[in-house]
């Protein structure tokens, strides 16, 4: 079995979570200048490793071997969430680095090509997944035209002051693959809290966003009287609670509901807000249970719409399907894992969307989780110990030989 370096793995990690360097943390969102030179020094990476990089002209940072005659390909993200942790999408990053490597220096895995990437902006600051769907030929030049930053930067702007406009977008050959493989922590709590060490991804959560908007109107706050107000605020406020009482009712044992993005309009303290808008997520791998939840969310922003006294509306954002990950990869990572850590290791759904699940309409897939310390993620906080992060990466790397070997 290929052979990994976990110093090596370890440090490759902590150089990377140089890049945007925040707290125990790393702020590197997509396109920025942190976020470009450490695409710049991971292609640099692969190229070490023997492979021929590219960044194509949505920022994916890819690594191919041209040796050999069987691939997989193998990676994450590398742009963080907003002072995010140094693991989200860097580990799988650096473990598809570490595989190139060890495979390269493995007589027993000739003919076998590790083919690396780095996606571009799966966390979404400009769109959804842009560099998976990318290259799988899921966004069209109309969608990328309309895409923005959170902050308002036109996605061409940014892809100009990068140094990827003009470039080719570089689209799946699916006759070049065996199919995908990507790594990640877990970024909850089921590992570590059940006392395992590997979790084997069956299936990757659907997730639905709305926009819920309240409409009333503006007006003084010292003024106006209670009975006259059309408080767009406090009409948010109630329908928020209806919503997760709604949704309580309804969950699945895995269904998972947030309302994370508030905004009042004009938001200042003396003034009746005249307008509220807050943002709608909910995640199961049961469509039913999805499509039960937004007909429900529907219902409860019709009603809010006719009980008044404000406007009630209720606009769709984003959409992506749950999706299984190929069983025959999943039976790899088992075998890998049992090998390695008995008994430790756990089937199991992943909570949080990954580019696996948009690479698996154009290639077989698969995901390997390890621990969250305590089940932070999305936070600088976030970690996993070293023992953990070096022993996913040789069950990682088991895993990948089998799946090569399997075809």
């Amino acid at each position: 079995m290929p052979r990994i370096d976990g110093a090596r793995v370890v440090a490759d990690l902590k150089r990377l979570a140089e890049f945007g360097r925040y707290k125990t943390g790393v702020h590197r969102p997509t396109y920025s200048p942190d976020d470009v030179a450490s695409r710049h020094w991971l292609a640099d990476q692969f190229a070490a490793a023997g492979l021929v990089p590219e960044i194509d002209g949505i920022g994916n940072v890819f690594g191919r071997n041209h040796i050999a005659t069987r691939h997989l390909l193998v990676g994450s993200h590398s742009e963080t969430q907003p002072y995010g942790g140094w693991l989200d999408g860097a580990l799988g990053v650096i473990y598809a680095l570490e595989l190139a490597r060890a495979f390269a220096a493995d007589a027993d895995c000739a003919g076998f090509g590790i083919d690396t990437i780095a996606w571009a902006d799966e966390e979404g600051h400009y769109g959804q997944m842009l560099g998976s769907r990318s290259f799988t030929g899921a966004v069209g030049e109309e969608e990328l035209a309309a895409c923005k930053s959170r902050d308002g930067v036109p996605l061409a702007d940014a892809l100009e002051k990068a140094g990827f406009a003009g470039r080719k977008r570089e689209e799946v050959d699916p006759a070049r693959y065996v199919g995908y493989l990507e790594a990640h922590i877990e970024q909850g709590d089921t590992l570590e809290s059940s006392g395992r060490r590997i979790g084997v991804v069956e299936a990757i959560v659907g997730i639905r966003n709305f926009m819920v908007t309240l409409t009333g109107q503006q007006n003084h706050a010292g003024t106006t009287q209670m009975a006259r107000r059309k408080d767009a605020g406090v009409a948010m406020v109630r329908l928020a609670a209806r919503i997760h009482d709604r949704f309580a009712a309804l969950a699945g044992p895995r269904t998972v509901w947030t309302i994370g993005r508030i905004l009042l309009d004009p938001n200042a303290p003396s003034i009746v807000p005249g307008r509220s808008d807050m943002q709608v997520q909910f995640r199961d791998i049961d469509t039913a249970k999805l499509a039960a939840f937004e007909a429900a969310l529907y219902e409860m922003v019709g009603e809010s719409d006719r009980a008044g006294p404000c406007r009630a509306a209720i606009a769709p954002m984003s959409q992506v399907e749950p999706r299984p990950m190929d069983g025959v990869f999943q039976g790899a990572i088992e075998g890998a894992a049992e090998r390695h850590a008995p008994g430790l290791h756990l089937r199991m759904p992943s909570g949080a969307g990954h580019d696996a699940q948009i690479v698996s309409h154009r290639l077989r897939a698969g995901m390997m989780f390890i621990p969250s310390i305590n089940g932070v993620s999305h936070h600088w906080s976030e970690d996993t110990s070293e023992d953990d992060i070096v022993l996913g990466a040789q069950v990682f790397a088991d895993a990948a030989l089998a799946i090569l070997k399997a075809g």
